[in-house]
């Protein structure tokens, strides 16, 4: 078998632990010098492959891509740049072909979420038309743990340790408070059209009245009335009122609540997240002083505090992506495979990316409680091994050390080409 490079890169949104997935696919490939030469990663995302902006990794320490294992973000930088398909954008998958073809590449791995799915799907099919082999493997990521053919997604985890751990710290700070001051903490998190980091924020309650009081999901249409009902009620028997909502909250029409035409005292659109509308609609109806936060960036680049089963299961299946690779899976995606709930269990699995791309898995009914306001106990024996275990960073100073890659760019062989 001759040897060939290989290409990497992150995709979308980042994480925690995607660096813990590109750990595992170089540390891997450099055990396989017989088959894998070099690894280059696309500098941000799939736009480096383009533009031929390669990073040549192997320029790298072993130290320093251990390193990564306990690093945030996307070392190489990531990109939201979704290819067409193949009939509209032929010339962009012709291109990689030729990226490919010039630096000698046989093997293709993109780290991402649904979107990225597709584009690996989509390559390895116009590779195969081209009649260039070059194989194929999708590595999962999505904070939004809304990839099919998969028990979890690594990233989700470590996003949801932080959401519970903040909920519950800021549920005590709200308490101490409550008598003669605030008495509304409101937190948005992120979850566009599932509602599982919303539903992380649920393992911080662990008997009744403790905080998060309401969870307000996109799965569930937001009804105000019922809402603000509920929200009356904590603070008439708990003396306060803690909830977490997902930033793609709809109505019964579908329309996201952040979007909803509410005005500021001067008649302007209103601005800011769904968070910030739900904590005035309370003070407006009834009258509760309000705190709330954006847990934005933060929720996702948490290191310091990520779940050493997500961290462990990104490294996982970098290793596995390119032993798979490297056996001659084409057109796939490792996956983790739940064995058992407590002790939880897992092992690894493959799905093929035909099944997985542009499919989101959404919550399903029997996590969300009757009322909507909540998670269920099926819900929370689901969500709690994800979380759990500790894997903190070195620190120095004070603060995370964390490690910054030379990144030495690849000399280029092609002409230049615009995205």
């Amino acid at each position: 078998m001759a040897v060939k490079n290989a290409f990497y890169a992150q995709s979308g949104g980042v994480t925690a632990v995607i660096n813990a997935s590109a750990c595992g696919v170089i540390e891997t490939a450099r055990r396989h010098p017989e088959v894998i030469g070099k690894v280059f990663a696309g500098r941000d995302g799939i736009v480096g492959a383009l533009t031929e902006d390669l990073i040549d990794t192997s320029l790298e320490t072993d130290a320093d891509i251990a390193r990564l294992k306990y690093t945030p973000s996307g070392a190489f930088g990531s990109c939201r740049y979704k290819l067409k398909s193949i009939e509209e954008h032929r010339t962009q998958y012709e291109r990689l072909i030729e990226i490919c073809k010039a630096h000698d590449i046989g093997y293709f791995f993109y780290n991402g979420g649904n979107d990225s799915m597709d584009t690996a799907w989509k390559i390895s099919a116009i590779s195969e038309k081209l009649g260039y082999p070059l194989i194929c493997v999708g590595i999962p990521k999505t904070v939004d743990n809304d990839l099919p053919m998969t028990d979890c997604c690594p990233g989700f985890g470590s996003v949801a340790k932080y959401v519970a751990t903040s909920m519950r710290e800021a549920g005590f700070d709200v308490a101490s408070m409550a008598r003669t001051s605030t008495k509304i903490f409101v937190m948005e998190v992120m979850g566009r059209h599932a509602g599982w980091i919303t539903a992380a924020c649920g393992l911080a309650c662990e008997a009744e009245g403790q905080p998060p009081h309401i969870l307000l999901f996109p799965e569930v249409p937001f009804n105000p009335e019922a809402f603000l009902a509920r929200v009356k009620e904590c603070v008439e028997r708990y003396g306060f009122c803690t909830v977490g909502v997902s930033e793609g909250l709809s109505d019964a029409e579908g329309k996201l609540i952040a979007e909803a035409g509410g005005k500021d005292a001067f008649g302007h659109s209103q601005l800011g997240g769904v968070g910030q509308v739900i904590a005035q609609l309370i003070k407006d109806k009834l009258g509760y002083k309000y705190h709330w936060a954006l847990a934005d960036y933060l929720q996702r680049a948490a290191r310091h505090i990520a779940s050493k089963t997500d961290v462990d299961q990104a490294y996982a299946l970098g290793q596995r992506a390119v032993e798979l690779a490297i056996s001659g899976h084409n057109a796939v995606m490792p996956t983790i495979l739940r064995l058992a709930d407590s002790p939880y269990r897992w092992e690894l699995g493959t799905a093929e990316l035909k099944n997985v791309a542009n499919i989101e898995r959404k919550m399903p009914p029997e996590f969300i409680s009757g009322d909507g306001f909540h998670i269920t106990d099926a819900c929370r024996a689901y969500l709690q091994p994800l979380i759990e275990g500790e894997d903190p960073p070195p620190f120095k100073n004070g603060l995370p050390d964390y490690v910054r890659l030379k990144n030495v760019a690849l000399a280029k062989k092609l002409a230049e080409f615009k995205v």
